[in-house]
């Protein structure tokens, strides 16, 4: 029996996906992914996957300002997220992407911090949890994090970083987010950190149309895809593929209080 999967970083709301989300979504659930949720990158795009998960009950919808973007960001933009959370359907499981990155050639870091401790505000006030981007920030990050005691935690998605910055974001009780990055080889590092962390800590996710799995580059990413990257989990992890499905499973619903 194929085991139920749940993407929990999905940018569907993006081509290869848009116009052909009921394909798409059939393709994932052949797969054995079954729930994908969206996050938001920009503001203009909150309405949008708002919709697509109103639309489709295998979507769930995340909203918030990705750093990548932080000269785009504006106050009104956190004002009308505040606005959609204020409003918010059943299907508005978190608030992000949000988060930190020094990838950039500029990149505006105080202005991504204000927006972070913003988004934090946001996630006490709602209690909601937290998709977090971080490149080249886990140490800044963690310490942010340990200042704002959130009520609900969340997730630090597409982790790439040491396994001491992993400890410490699982000790500020976040989950870590599980990608393609582990499908190639030369990932020594990333392979060693979701072979040691605790499998309670753990999410699959895809970053679909982003983060190609080996053997898929320069292809778009896809939400079927995360079956693989399940697949490659497997043979990192000492446990069975049916207690590492059970518990990805149960954590996706404990971080998200997904149904």
């Amino acid at each position: 029996m194929t085991p139920t999967f749940v993407d929990t970083h999905c940018h569907f709301d993006f081509p290869p996906f848009s116009h052909h989300e009921s394909a798409s979504l059939e393709a994932a659930a052949v797969a054995g992914v079954r729930q994908l949720i969206v996050p938001t990158v920009t503001a203009d795009r909150f309405d949008p996957v708002l919709a697509l998960a109103n639309t489709y009950p295998q979507v769930y919808a995340a909203l918030g300002l990705h750093p990548l973007y932080v000269a785009r960001h504006r106050d009104e933009d956190l004002a009308l997220l505040a606005d959609r959370l204020q409003t918010r359907s059943e299907k508005l499981v978190a608030i992000g992407e949000t988060g930190l990155d020094l990838y950039m050639d500029t990149p505006q870091f105080d202005k991504q911090q204000q927006l972070l401790l913003a988004h934090f505000a946001l996630a006490r006030q709602f209690s909601l949890p937290l998709i977090l981007h971080s490149r080249r920030t886990h140490d800044p990050l963690a310490a942010m994090l340990r200042k704002a005691s959130l009520p609900a935690t969340g997730v630090v998605h597409g982790f790439a970083g040491s396994l001491s910055q992993a400890q410490a974001f699982v000790a500020l009780g976040f989950a870590i987010g599980v990608g393609g990055t582990i499908s190639y080889e030369r990932a020594q590092k990333t392979r060693r950190v979701m072979a040691q962390l605790p499998l309670s800590s753990l999410l699959l996710e895809t970053d679909a149309p982003d983060m190609p799995l080996q053997g898929f580059q320069g292809q778009p990413n896809r939400p079927e895809r995360a079956a693989q990257v399940f697949a490659t989990l497997c043979e990192l992890r000492p446990e069975s593929p049916e207690s590492i499905a059970q518990a990805l499973l149960a954590n996706t619903r404990r971080v998200f209080n997904l149904p």
